[in-house]
């Protein structure tokens, strides 16, 4: 396999910027995912590494060898798409050959690769079938079972399950986390779904508008998010923020002179009585989920806060209760969206 590298890649459409100086180096057998909301420049970015997609600055590098200006099929990358395009007249054999016959693999190479793909997969008995025998989960394993074959450096994936529905995408996360650590390959993932990123990825790179706002481990942008961006869109329910004005600031909280803003997460919210707290909010809805409980509330200034409980927590919807914000879990950010204060514990 081998590790990608990226030097001040830029695009744009129109004079529209897609990418803007994005450098990253990727190692090799890692799997790292691309997440950020939609029109961020995720696929644009994938794609400029496929070479779908031309780049109007920088260089892309993958296995040391400048490949800016290389043609997609000498670039020894395989991607897969959201949509599985199959053919539907061919068997699956057939699909998964169909790359190794344009390429004139020998047909002993090529039956090689297809049973190993199909064992891989766990595709065996469905070989001799069509796409339209096969259900949603086992037509994406043949389209990820031709890439295979291809025996690539780098596996490229662009939002392959988000035309699954919920339960075949939490099966498919497993089996693509099981595929990476059995073909210890270099894999880049797309998707604008952060509980994909976070439970897939060994790295995930977080882009806005084209740029790239923090590059870490899951847990590491979860709990020390750089930004106030990454903050609010890392982790599910979203970071509760707050105005400093609407707290009331003490011995048990401490903000610095050029805090905007104050986030939180929902499960390191703590209740109490009305006025014993740093917030009051009145709770207009409850959401209990048998373990686990919900709080959807609205301070006296309009600030929407969110708060996780036990299942059993007996707070009622319209109750109005005070929060308290335990210091170490509190982030601050300034007016430019920075954070200024990472004391949390993880």
């Amino acid at each position: 396999m081998a590790d990608v590298t990226l030097k001040n890649v830029s695009k744009s459409y129109s004079g529209v910027p897609a990418l803007v100086d994005v450098s990253l180096e990727i190692t090799d057998g890692a799997f790292v995912v691309f997440v950020g909301p939609s029109g961020c420049g995720k696929s644009t970015l994938l794609r400029s590494i496929a070479g779908l997609e031309g780049i109007n600055e920088g260089k892309i590098f993958i296995d040391g060898n400048d490949v800016t200006a290389v043609a997609p099929s000498d670039r020894d990358v395989a991607m897969v798409f959201q949509s599985y395009a199959l053919y539907p007249h061919m068997s699956v054999r057939e699909n998964v050959e169909f790359g190794m016959k344009v390429n004139k693999v020998p047909k002993e190479e090529r039956n090689r690769r297809i049973a190993e793909a199909g064992r891989i997969l766990q595709l065996e008995e469905y070989l001799e079938r069509k796409p339209s025998q096969l259900s949603g989960g086992q037509r994406q394993r043949v389209a990820i079972g031709r890439a295979i074959v291809k025996d690539p450096k780098v596996f490229l994936f662009d939002e392959p399950l988000s035309n699954l529905d919920a339960k075949l995408r939490i099966q498919m996360r497993i089996e693509l986390e099981a595929l990476h650590k059995q073909l210890k390959a270099t894999m880049i993932y797309v998707t604008h779904d952060q509980v994909e990123a976070m439970t897939m990825a060994d790295t995930i790179v977080v882009l806005n508008k084209g740029r790239v706002e923090q590059v870490g481990a899951p847990l590491d942008l979860y709990h020390r998010p750089r930004t106030e961006f990454v903050a609010g869109f890392i982790g599910s329910p979203a970071m509760n923020f707050l105005e400093p004005s609407h707290l009331k600031t003490g011995k048990d909280i401490s903000l610095s002179g050029d805090t905007a803003r104050v986030g939180i997460r929902p499960e390191h919210v703590k209740t109490t009585e009305p006025g014993a707290g740093v917030v009051d909010v009145t709770i207009a809805v409850k959401e209990q989920l048998g373990g686990e409980s919900y709080l959807y509330g609205r301070s006296e200034a309009g600030a929407e806060i969110v708060i996780k409980t036990d299942g059993d927590d007996t707070t009622a919807a319209g109750a109005t209760i005070g929060l308290l914000l335990p210091p170490d879990r509190l982030h601050q950010f300034d007016s430019a969206g920075l954070a200024i204060s990472r004391t949390k514990k993880s």
